[in-house]
């Protein structure tokens, strides 16, 4: 195996001193340029440059990408080693495809890898890898977006077929209660006791109808910070939540309270999975480059650069359900309505933002990809 794992959310590991530049401004801004990830490593695998999409595939800087060894980040009998041995012993273009990065600190699967030797930098390599995880993730989020506007036509339908005749329904099961017999009072109590709830479901999907939302700079760590207080004195009480922030995060694109909303039934969610003696949340902010996402029937592109992770030491989320989690009714909870996940995805999708989760025996994550605000919001933004 290679050099030992270092802790996913240890900030030490960076270089005191980032290496100099290895590229020129040409060929940097080249590689800067490129959709796909590009990293350049020197003769001993440490990370010497990272172009924007390899910020988004490693989920880590640039500036922490840099003077880590790629041993920090996947075991040395990856295949990808292998390639790159390949790549200097015959100092020329190697192409792989269907590889699996996966350690505590990556997790990518069906990864296409090309790499060639750079003659700037001895035992340099140029590897630019590309895996299907970023298309799945938007293809994902529409299926999400889908299901959100198709429980926003459910409620709105509810709210008119169904709450009007519940009322009548318990309206008359209270008349009926004052002349029944004994046996009888408990069916017309059941029959409102259901009624009740019911109605409760009814205005709980009335919480996907689309409504005008206010947008807004959010510092993301005070909401981080309301949500955690909400936890430990609730839900949370005995279970260790770990805060691991970008100090120089910008604010994020979004409305406050949605948004701590949002975060409440995340935390919620690894609050239920996690073991109450052993379990421990992280809550995780980060700077990427992010996605861009083309809009529909226009040239804009909207920026996702900032991160937010909720993640778990829990038992994991079954494959089966993984694929469906943030669809309504989807639940692996007893007694479950599955609809918090749902509105999750689609308050997120109000902010303008994305939502994917990672999921294996011990380690959860939710991922939160939000905007910044516009440059003409940017002086009434929170500090």
């Amino acid at each position: 195996m290679g050099s030992a794992l270092r802790n996913p959310l240890s900030r030490t590991s960076v270089a005191a001193h980032p290496p100099a530049a290895v590229l020129p401004p040409s060929e940097a801004a080249v590689l800067g340029a490129l959709p796909v990830a590009a990293v350049v490593l020197d003769g001993e695998d440490r990370f010497r440059f990272a172009n924007p999409a390899a910020e988004l595939f490693f989920q880590l800087s640039a500036a922490s990408l840099t003077g880590l060894s790629l041993g920090d980040l996947l075991p040395g009998d990856n295949r990808l080693f292998g390639l790159i041995a390949q790549v200097r012993r015959h100092d020329a273009p190697v192409y792989d495809h269907d590889l699996a990065l996966e350690s505590p600190r990556l997790r990518r699967f069906g990864v296409a890898v090309q790499g060639a030797p750079l003659p700037e930098l001895p035992g340099g390599v140029v590897l630019t890898l590309q895996d299907a995880s970023t298309a799945q993730m938007l293809d994902r989020q529409l299926n999400f977006r889908g299901a959100a506007r198709g429980a926003s036509a459910m409620a709105a339908m509810l709210a008119h077929e169904v709450k009007n005749p519940l009322s009548g329904i318990r309206g008359a099961a209270q008349l009926l209660e004052h002349g029944a017999s004994e046996a009888d009072r408990e069916l017309c109590l059941l029959i409102q006791d259901e009624a009740d709830r019911i109605k409760n479901l009814v205005e709980r999907m009335d919480m996907f109808s689309e409504r005008p939302v206010d947008m807004a700079g959010v510092n993301i760590h005070e909401v981080l910070d309301h949500v955690r207080r909400i936890a430990l004195s609730g839900f949370a009480a005995h279970i260790r939540i770990v805060q691991d922030y970008d100090p120089s995060l910008p604010p994020v694109w979004g409305n406050r309270d949605q948004l701590v909303q949002i975060l409440l039934n995340l935390v919620k969610n690894a609050a239920e999975a996690v073991d109450a003696r052993e379990g421990e949340i992280q809550l995780v902010t980060a700077y990427h480059h992010g996605v861009r996402i083309a809009v529909p029937g226009s040239m804009e592109r909207v920026h996702l650069p900032l991160t937010v992770m909720v993640r778990d030491n829990g038992p994991g989320i079954p494959d089966e359900v993984r694929a469906t989690l943030f669809e309504p009714f989807v639940t692996t909870k007893r007694g479950g309505q599955g609809l918090g996940l749902a509105l999750v995805a689609k308050l997120v999708a109000d902010q303008g933002g994305l939502i994917e989760c990672d999921s294996r025996p011990g380690r959860t994550t939710f991922r939160l990809n939000l905007q910044s605000p516009p440059r003409r919001a940017d002086q009434g933004a929170t500090a």
